[in-house]
């Protein structure tokens, strides 16, 4: 018996899809519920699963093409699957991977259909016993880098190490020859931006590559330029002395990260002042719909994550409820799955402030681009030790640039310029945020 594999219904004010890359090709064999292939729509990659036990017969929509709701993609010829067949799935699923490693499962099912070498097998016994199961998305990795995976620090449950944990230490090594030289993956479920793109026209010395822009980056574009021609921004600056921050982390880092299992960044501190701020200016938490000023009475603040397939900017609920810790690990689980793709749609949507932090990437100032229909934006840049004044002496103090680009429409220059002032309070003496003074 033949089924339809459809495309599942898309999130709302969502019309189209394209298609990603295929884990599967036809003639494998395929578990129910096992992740087929993969899908792109303006704000998020979802999952197309095997709808049955079977064969895939027929794949009648191919990696980039557009698809609907409904729409049918392919055929399983539905029946008993061999257990050798289903060895990668069963693997994984006898793992038990922990939800946010949700898009490591998916693609270890495919992973597991490649052969492995008997050296490989003998070996690993002693290398799960040291690191942990090791589905075979991360097996393959590692064969193919010849990599020994307790040189890897793992960061699943107890330690288990998983493939976006391989991905980084490769990156991390790039460069240094041998084994960490990272390889451009092969195959149906190659991501574009992974595999490596066709040459068109242009001379051997001068060659070109032309790749099609993905829905999320077309998205991104649109929203950017409907920013720039429907809203009077304006951006407004600061600076602000980091040594009180960095002095309370290094005091009490240790304790923090044992007692709550994450690590104490600096984007807690900046949304805690961030929430406390926009308390005090409720025009900088709220938004411009028509000819209407909608004041949000809650803080939603969004953390820009520059992701593999583009700009994304997940959402923290509730700030002004989230203690410091909860502020880090939701930012670390949010970070993570932005990097594998598997946001959901309602945690890409509904922000009444962004916050974007250009210095992870070594930026000393910019002027930020307003998240519609967000009032303003709040750019972090890097630390860097400068001169500054202090009590009539020049002293050398970790300083970092701050800058408001906000709607002038709603918010006039003194609630911008007063409401930056109070974020510098605020980080230059943190305990005015346990205060609320």
């Amino acid at each position: 018996m033949s089924v339809e594999i459809k495309i599942p219904q898309l999130p709302e004010s969502v019309t189209e899809a394209s298609i990603i890359g295929w884990h599967k090709q036809v003639g494998d064999t395929v578990k129910q519920d096992e992740n087929l292939v993969d899908i792109e729509t303006e704000k998020v990659t979802l999952e197309v699963p095997a709808p049955a036990d079977g064969t895939l017969q027929e794949v009648t929509a191919n990696e980039g093409d557009v698809v609907t709701a409904d729409q049918v993609i392919g055929r399983i010829e539905e029946g008993e699957v061999e257990e050798t067949g289903a060895a990668g799935a069963k693997e994984a699923e006898e793992a038990g991977p922990e939800p946010a490693e949700a898009a490591e499962a998916s693609e270890a099912a495919a992973g597991a259909e490649a052969a492995e070498s008997a050296e490989a097998a003998e070996a690993r016994p002693a290398d799960e016993a040291r690191a942990g199961p090791l589905s075979p998305a991360v097996r393959k990795l590692l064969d193919e880098h010849n990599l020994d995976p307790t040189a890897i620090q793992g960061s699943g449950k107890g330690g288990r190490l998983l493939k976006e944990d391989v991905l980084r230490y490769l990156r991390a090594h790039e460069g240094e020859g041998g084994a960490a030289q990272a390889q451009t993956p092969e195959g149906p479920g190659a991501r574009p931006e992974e595999a490596a793109a066709p040459e068109v026209g242009g001379e051997p010395e001068r060659p070109e590559q032309r790749v099609p822009m993905t829905r999320l980056r077309a998205r991104v574009a649109e929203r950017l330029l409907e920013a720039q021609q429907q809203a009077a921004m304006l951006t407004t600056f600061n600076d602000v002395n980091m040594q009180p921050v960095m002095d309370l982390r290094r005091r009490y880092r240790e304790r923090f990260e044992e007692q709550h299992g994450v690590r104490l960044g600096l984007m807690s501190f900046f949304t805690r002042a961030a929430t406390e701020a926009l308390k005090r200016f409720p025009v900088i938490n709220a938004s411009v719909d028509g000819n209407d000023i909608v004041y949000h009475g809650y803080y939603d603040i969004g953390i820009a994550v520059s992701a593999p397939r583009g700009l994304v900017v997940p959402v923290l609920r509730d700030t002004d409820t989230l203690s410091m810790a909860e502020i880090e690990r939701q930012i670390r689980d949010l970070g993570k799955r932005a990097e594998s793709g598997s946001l959901t749609i309602e945690e890409l949507t509904g922000g009444t402030f962004t916050i974007t932090n250009g210095g992870v990437f070594g930026s000393l100032l910019s002027t930020p681009i307003l998240n519609p229909p967000q009032s303003a934006i709040l750019g972090m840049h890097r630390v860097e030790e400068r001169p500054v004044a202090v009590d009539g002496e020049v002293v050398i103090r970790p300083m970092m640039y701050l800058a408001l680009t906000y709607d002038h429409r709603l918010v006039d220059g003194r609630e911008a310029v007063t409401f930056l002032a109070t974020i510098k309070a605020l980080i230059e003496e943190p305990a005015r945020m346990l205060l609320e003074i």
